[in-house]
């Protein structure tokens, strides 16, 4: 991080100076009294079941030497060092502040939303990009109004390039990470279904997802995936749009696509003009040339190669849970169980179908945040799973029945992990393969592991 001044911090939050301190200089922000470190800007955070006003004297004792709190519930004698600012809100302090210090960066930063596939399309793209560029990327779930900002505090002008992924459960979320961060580019991977419940339509939700570009103008580029139905069409804007599509003809289109067990490997074309040599990218299913075709835009867009381009997909790091393909000695386990939409439900389904085994068995759980549509949408998983080869579909959560209305015979449905768990285990057979998914809230990491131990892993 660069440094922030006294001053600066004091501009960019706003609110009353209680203690001044002795530091004139800061080289960190935390928001975690767990993780301070000497020298630290510590950012006091509400949620439900906690509140880190309380926390002002133990962030002081761990070294922090500014305190930023919007709730005064400590008595201030003894302590000496540190300053302290008091807020109206502290979470909206920390994007402000994320905000000011955006400003001091040379960084170039490339903001990443979608119903689906953001830190897949992340991943990508800072892959592509590693080749010519010094790159940051969103680590782990930081895609929210506090985890972005805390992102961008981890840039420092070394970077050439951040890629920043950006969720969100309702409208203005995202309007206001872009306000902090102010990406100069934006890929949209598609827009669906999650968080229909929070939004009410799919409109809604391609509403949300634009407002990525709310900041945007004659110099700012937003790339999106045209196949997405919403996003094929966006009208004059005042900003360039740059459309993918591995269906068909866009500036950057896929053809010759070849899907494996474990890759994908396809040709590009640009407005036309096709590259001979094929790109082929370590992780399986159709969505991953989607995904990777914004990230090709992109680097494209920031002047590199296709055989820049081509060479950074090898330096692809994924992360974790989110197709992984685990092989054992009995069967092949995809963990996917990272989150779950009917999209990203069908693309894994998809992904399963591919893989050269003897029967697929399908593991699914509840997809959350659905609202009215959530019954009919884990009905039609349940039937795309079966028109798709399923051979078995094991289930758990409040929505079994809807499951097994689509999928019919040989789905079985249980209220408890263990019972699951012991009835997959007994099924599966030498060269079979399951997936399993379902949203994060469902925890099913546990399942996986198992069947880890099941499969002698």
């Amino acid at each position: 991080m660069e440094t922030l001044t006294f001053n600066e911090i004091k501009e960019a939050v706003g609110g009353e100076v209680i203690l001044e301190g002795t530091a004139a200089v800061y080289n960190s922000i935390n928001t975690d009294t767990r993780k301070i470190a000497a020298g630290d800007v510590f950012i006091a955070l509400k949620g439900e079941n906690f509140n880190g006003n309380k926390f002002l004297k133990q962030a002081v004792e761990s070294g922090a030497l500014l305190c930023i709190v919007d709730e005064l519930l400590t008595d201030t004698k003894g302590i000496n060092s540190a300053g302290i600012i008091k807020v109206q809100d502290t979470r909206k302090a920390l994007l402000d502040l994320a905000g000011y210090y955006r400003k001091k960066l040379r960084t170039k930063i490339i903001g990443i939303t979608g119903s689906t596939g953001k830190t897949s399309t992340k991943d990508l793209a800072a892959a592509a990009l590693s080749k010519k560029f010094k790159v940051l990327k969103t680590k782990g779930n930081f895609n929210n109004e506090v985890g972005l900002p805390l992102m961008v505090f981890s840039l420092d002008n070394s970077y050439d390039i951040a890629v920043l992924e950006m969720g969100m459960n309702n409208l203005e979320e995202i309007h206001r990470m872009a306000q902090a961060a102010r990406p100069d580019i934006a890929l949209i991977t598609n827009v669906g279904m999650t968080h229909i419940g929070n939004l009410g339509s799919r409109e809604n939700i391609l509403k949300a997802k634009l407002e990525i570009a709310n900041f945007f103008g004659k110099d700012n580029t937003l790339i999106v995936n045209s196949d997405s139905d919403l996003l094929e069409n966006l009208g004059a804007r005042p900003y360039r749009v740059i459309s993918t599509s591995a269906l068909a003809e866009a500036e950057y289109s896929a053809h010759d696509i070849k899907l494996g067990d474990e890759d994908v490997s396809f040709r590009v074309s640009e407005r036309g003009a096709e590259f001979n040599s094929p790109i082929r990218i370590g992780v399986p299913g159709r969505h991953t040339v989607n995904n990777a075709l914004l990230a090709i835009a992109c680097a494209r867009l920031l002047g590199m190669s296709m055989e820049e381009i081509s060479e950074g997909f090898g330096n692809l790091e994924k992360t974790a849970m989110r197709l992984d393909i685990i092989r054992g000695e009995k069967f092949i386990i995809i963990n996917d169980c990272y989150n779950a939409n009917p999209d990203s439900m069908k693309s894994g389904i998809d992904v399963l179908k591919n893989l050269n085994s003897k029967r697929h068995v399908a593991i699914l759980g509840t997809m959350g945040e659905l609202g009215n549509e959530a019954w009919e949408a884990h009905r039609m998983v349940g039937e795309y799973a079966k028109k798709s080869g399923t051979d078995l579909l094991i289930t758990l959560g409040q929505y079994n029945d809807a499951f097994k209305e689509g999928f019919g015979d040989n789905c079985f449905t249980f209220d408890n992990y263990d019972e699951a768990i012991e009835f997959a285990v007994g099924y599966m057979k030498k060269g079979d393969a399951v997936i399993v998914k379902a949203s994060r809230s469902m925890k099913f990491e546990g399942i996986v592991e198992k069947l880890k131990q099941a499969n002698h892993l």
